[in-house]
């Protein structure tokens, strides 16, 4: 029972090891109070390590004994005629005990002080747990939390953050060109790398043109939109310069001396060339009038 008692105290922290400890604690105190009443002043530490060791033994032979006994007649609580007959089958004089219970000089040992259990907090609650049912006994486990088997849904904030959502699209890009790749490799052509194995790093095979420069004089789809988008510009303009050309034909001569202007300018710097390449500079040329005779 030493060595037990030292490895407790040397920080073993399981409960059953806690409660041991502190039973012996409180046997030890006992002990000390009994030498005390006895006319002791002081005593060894090895000699009240022996009589607790005592005190324990004799403790657990009236346990067991009381035990065996209330078996005995098919109960699972020990009662008082229990311990009673325990004490009389291990010799001892039961009639003492009141007496020795009134005695004047005993000393009184104050209960430890009760300790509660740290409430652990549940990380996920949702309500309050169900009692047991008037057919279920009481000594039955409760009922898991409300939390297993109800619903309780989650909502998930949404990400405002710059760098996360520019990574999240640029992976998001990445994995659709790969896709893409990957499809065009299975349903087309495709070179490899090594001529021994096929399946590995597979390419998409480049497929030569007959007319090579045929792409390049060729418009482009794009450049198809453009044009299909200017026509209907077009169409629509004409209708609003008819309905502008009498407005226009007054601004006609100020733009002349504007344009004039500009030409002057553009003419006076050196090293210059008197040809216009931008349309814009250039001067407006006035359509000539045919009068109807």
């Amino acid at each position: 029972m030493f060595p037990t008692i030292r490895s407790c105290a040397r920080g073993t922290s399981t409960p059953a090891d806690n409660y041991m400890l502190a039973r012996r604690r409180t046997l030890q105190v006992v002990v000390s109070s009994l030498l005390t009443e006895a006319g002791f002043d002081s005593a060894e530490k090895a000699a009240v390590e022996s009589l607790t060791e005592m005190l324990q033994s004799y403790l657990s032979e009236i346990g067991r004994s009381a035990k065996s006994y209330c078996e005995h007649t098919a109960r699972t609580q020990p009662t008082l005629p229990d311990i009673v007959v325990t004490l009389i089958e291990m010799g001892f004089n039961v009639d003492s005990l009141p007496a020795y219970a009134k005695r004047s000089q005993r000393m009184v040992i104050t209960a430890p002080p009760v300790t509660n259990n740290p409430v652990v907090p549940k990380a996920l609650s949702a309500g309050d747990n169900k009692p047991h049912p008037a057919h279920i006994p009481s000594h039955f486990p409760e009922f898991p939390d409300p939390h297993t088997y109800i619903k309780t849904p989650t909502y998930r904030e949404p990400v405002c953050d710059y760098q996360v959502l520019r990574e999240k699209a640029a992976s998001q890009r990445r994995d659709v060109e790969r896709a893409l790749t990957r499809f065009m490799a299975k349903t087309g052509e495709t070179q490899s790398l090594f001529k021994d194995d096929t399946s590995t790093f597979p390419l998409i095979a480049a497929r030569p043109l007959s007319i090579p420069y045929l792409n390049a004089l060729l418009p482009s789809e794009l450049e198809l939109q453009q044009v299909d988008e200017t026509d209907s510009s077009e169409q629509d303009d004409q209708t609003d310069t008819e309905n502008l050309s009498l407005h226009l034909q007054g601004d006609e001569v100020g733009m002349e001396k504007e344009n004039a202007s500009v030409l002057q300018q553009n003419s006076m710097k050196g090293g210059e060339e008197t040809l216009i390449d931008n349309p814009y500079l250039r001067p407006v040329k006035k359509p000539k009038l045919r009068r109807k005779k």
